[in-house]
């Protein structure tokens, strides 16, 4: 795996965030890449991708607040998309990152496409990975039946099998390493030696609530990324993200292409050999930074 800093900065109401950032090569004028993972998941996730686009530029793994190790809030009606997406501001101002490439899974997705209306011109590219502006309530009934559960294991290999039971249909050719490298993404070792979900259980409150799983019109905020390169990944199995609505998106986005991924659920985990590729594919697509001056 990379090497990585761990890169902290606050959020508007005071919360102390943080993300793996991946210093890519000395010189690099590629605009850099934003990773984004799903509502219960943590800059991990994106480990093994951030690793090999590191080899050209930047790439900055999110905690979003109230997950690994950025810090909870306080009132958990602020674990909501909008506040994400102003805790990435937060980060682009800390950071003083102009341009940049989004790659959000699931929630993640929801940020950037919010992120993408927010900042006009900023967004360089983006990878949506199983997420549009329309969830199939199939797939919202099955999220809202676990967040917010906790679950404690004594090892590791107990942590992977409780994984595989939950995600058996999502995954359905992983081996034992598969599910136990899931595991070390979503849980965490605590004080008392158990294994435990890496995440505040508050995160739940909000999304339960109707209409808590996304932003208002995200066909409109969807639209924004109309003028850059976009990639769409979708799991062939996906209760997320149906086909039909991946097929209206290519309408609405002149320079999308659609990767479906076989035999898996919601999410992939985008170490996939074609998402990969796919995602390559996307980044030679942007063009190099630019400065203000440069645009103005």
């Amino acid at each position: 795996m990379s090497e990585f800093r761990d890169l902290f900065w606050w959020s508007a109401d005071g919360i102390r965030l943080h993300a793996r950032d991946y210093a890519g090569p000395a010189g690099s004028d590629a605009p850099p890449v934003i990773c984004m993972a799903g509502l219960t998941r943590n800059a991990r996730d994106h480990a093994t991708l951030a690793g090999i686009l590191a080899r050209d530029r930047r790439v900055i793994a999110v905690d979003f607040r109230g997950r690994g190790e950025s810090g909870y809030a306080k009132d958990p009606m602020t674990y909501v998309p909008l506040t994400y997406a102003q805790d990435m501001v937060a980060l682009l101002e800390d950071q003083r990152i102009d341009r940049f490439v989004a790659i959000g899974t699931s929630l993640g997705g929801i940020v950037t496409m919010l992120l993408a209306g927010m900042l006009p011109g900023r967004i360089a590219g983006a990878v949506l990975n199983d997420v549009g502006p329309e969830i199939e309530p199939a797939g919202l009934a099955r999220i809202r039946g676990y967040v917010g559960r906790s679950s404690t294991w004594p090892t590791w290999m107990h942590a992977a099998r409780g994984v595989q039971e939950m995600n058996a249909d999502v995954y359905p050719d992983w081996g034992i390493e598969q599910w136990l490298g899931m595991a070390k993404r979503l849980y965490r070792l605590n004080s008392a030696g158990r294994i435990v979900l890496d995440y505040d259980m508050k995160i739940a409150e909000p999304f339960r609530l109707p209409g808590g799983e996304a932003g208002p019109d995200m066909w409109r905020a969807l639209a924004a990324l109309a003028g850059v390169p976009v990639l769409v990944v979708r799991g062939a199995r996906s209760d997320i993200l149906s086909a039909a609505t991946a097929q209206r998106m290519m309408q609405a986005l002149p320079m999308a292409e659609l990767v479906t991924l076989p035999r898996i659920g919601h999410a992939p985990v985008l170490d996939e050999p074609e998402a990969v590729a796919g995602i390559e594919r996307l980044l030679g697509r942007v063009p190099g930074a630019k400065s203000l001056e440069q645009r103005a």
